[in-house]
């Protein structure tokens, strides 16, 4: 076998070795934010918003959420999830099903966008 051969085999094999093996697969949520209290920024650097990826019921934070609360408000607007983040990678319980409206609140700030379990 000429060293083509064995390169392009090695490849596919490694391509194949690297696919996802589970059906749930990392999503980005997408997040904005709000402030409530409307006052001016004090300092010149824009807010950061954290990365969250949600894969199954696991959500990871790329960024320190750590201190901050997360709910999940169903579409009645009930909180119907709630806990402060310890870490950054949480499971959410396997008993919430259906489209939520998640919220990461720290201090002055919240977070929020839509995901569905």
């Amino acid at each position: 076998m000429n060293k083509n051969k064995l390169f392009l085999l090695a490849m596919l094999v490694m391509t194949l070795l690297s696919l996802p093996t589970s059906d749930a697969y990392a999503a980005r949520v997408p997040l904005t934010y709000e402030d409530p209290t409307n006052k001016p920024i004090p300092h010149k650097s824009p807010i950061l918003i954290p990365e969250v990826d949600l894969e199954g019921f696991t959500l990871t934070f790329f960024d320190s959420c750590v201190g901050c609360t997360l709910q999940l408000v169903n579409a009645d607007d009930e909180v119907e999830y709630s806990t402060v983040i310890t870490t950054d990678m949480l499971v959410l319980p396997s008993t919430l099903e259906g489209e939520y409206e998640i919220r990461i609140i720290c201090g002055d700030y919240y977070f929020y966008g839509n995901i569905e379990l």
